[in-house]
C-alpha cells in the first residue's frame, strides 16, 4: 500500500545555505592542504618599518570551516525536518477558539498558514507572499494550497500575491496575524517599519500578532507600540538568542514577539 504523500515546506534561504557550505568546505580544504604541507602553514606580512603580522593557516581556516559547515547543516536540517515542531510551538502561543480569521504574512509554502488552519473549525486562514525563491526553495503560490490539501485543510485556506508593506485588506480585518522568518527579508528599516504598521492596521482590537524572526525584534517592538499595541513582549529566552548570535557570528538572533492590539 502506497504511503500518503507528505507536505514539503522547503529549505529556508537556500542560497545562504549553499554559500555557507561552499565556503566552509573550501576552508576545510585549505586547512587540510596546510596540514599536508601542500601550502605554507603560516603566512605573514612585513611592514616598511620592520614590523609584521603572521597568521597560522590551520587554526583559522579549520575553525571557520567547522563553524560555516555546521551552520549550513543546521539551517538545512532545521528547514527540512525541524519545521513542524517549530510551527507547533509558534501556533501554541495562541489560545484558539476555532472561529478566528487568520493572516500569515510571508506565508511561503504554507508552513504556518496550514498550521493555523489545523486549529480552526469555522474560521479561515489567508496567506500573503511575493514568492521570492531566494527566501525559500520552490516558493510559488500553488504550493501552500497543495500542502493545505495534503494536511486536510484546503477548504479553510486561501493565498494572495501581496506585498506585506501594502496589504490589500481593510483595517481591523484579522483576529490573529502570524509571521515566521519573513519580515527580516526587507533590508530597509523603513520598509520593515511599514510592514509592522500594516500588520497592526489589519489586526482587530484585542487581536494578537505573533512574529517569529531571526533579528530586528527591538525595532518591531517599538513600531508595534507606536501603532497602538499596548502588550508587546518577547516570548523566548534572550539567553538562547544571545548564544545563537555568538555561534553564528551575529547573523542570527532568533526570538518570538507577541503584540496585542489595544481595544
Amino acid at each position: 500500500m502506497a504511503s500518503k504523500e507528505r507536505p514539503d515546506y522547503g529549505i529556508d534561504a537556500p542560497g545562504v545555505v549553499r554559500n555557507l557550505g561552499v565556503v566552509g568546505v573550501a576552508s576545510l580544504l585549505v586547512a587540510t592542504a596546510s596540514l599536508l604541507h601542500l601550502i605554507p602553514r603560516v603566512v605573514g606580512w612585513h611592514g616598511t618599518s620592520g614590523g609584521g603580522v603572521q597568521l597560522a593557516i590551520v587554526p583559522s581556516t579549520l575553525s571557520a570551516g567547522v563553524a560555516l559547515c555546521a551552520t549550513a547543516c543546521w539551517m538545512f536540517f532545521g528547514s527540512k525536518y525541524g519545521k513542524t515542531s517549530e510551527r507547533d510551538k509558534l501556533i501554541g502561543r495562541i489560545e484558539w477558539k476555532g472561529d478566528e480569521r487568520v493572516l500569515d504574512v510571508g506565508c511561503g509554502r504554507g508552513l504556518i498558514l496550514v498550521g493555523a488552519a489545523l486549529k480552526l473549525k469555522t474560521g479561515s486562514a489567508v496567506g500573503v507572499d511575493i514568492w521570492q525563491a531566494a527566501d525559500l526553495s520552490g516558493n510559488r503560490d500553488d504550493v501552500p494550497l497543495e500542502n493545505a490539501a495534503l494536511e486536510g485543510v484546503a477548504e479553510r485556506v486561501t493565498v494572495q500575491t501581496a506585498d506585506m508593506r501594502r496589504m490589500p485588506f481593510p483595517d481591523n480585518s484579522f483576529d490573529v496575524v502570524l509571521s515566521r522568518a519573513a519580515i527580516h527579508n526587507l533590508y530597509s528599516s523603513t520598509d520593515r517599519e511599514t510592514a509592522i504598521r500594516e500588520i497592526a492596521r489589519v489586526l482587530r482590537p484585542g487581536g494578537c500578532a505573533v512574529i517569529a524572526d531571526i533579528r530586528h525584534h527591538r525595532e518591531y517592538m517599538k513600531t508595534f507600540k507606536d501603532a497602538g499595541c499596548q502588550d508587546v513582549r518577547l516570548l523566548d529566552s534572550r539567553m538562547m538568542s544571545m548564544l545563537c548570535a555568538l555561534f553564528t557570528m551575529g547573523s542570527l538572533r532568533p526570538n518570538t514577539l507577541l503584540a496585542v492590539k489595544a481595544v
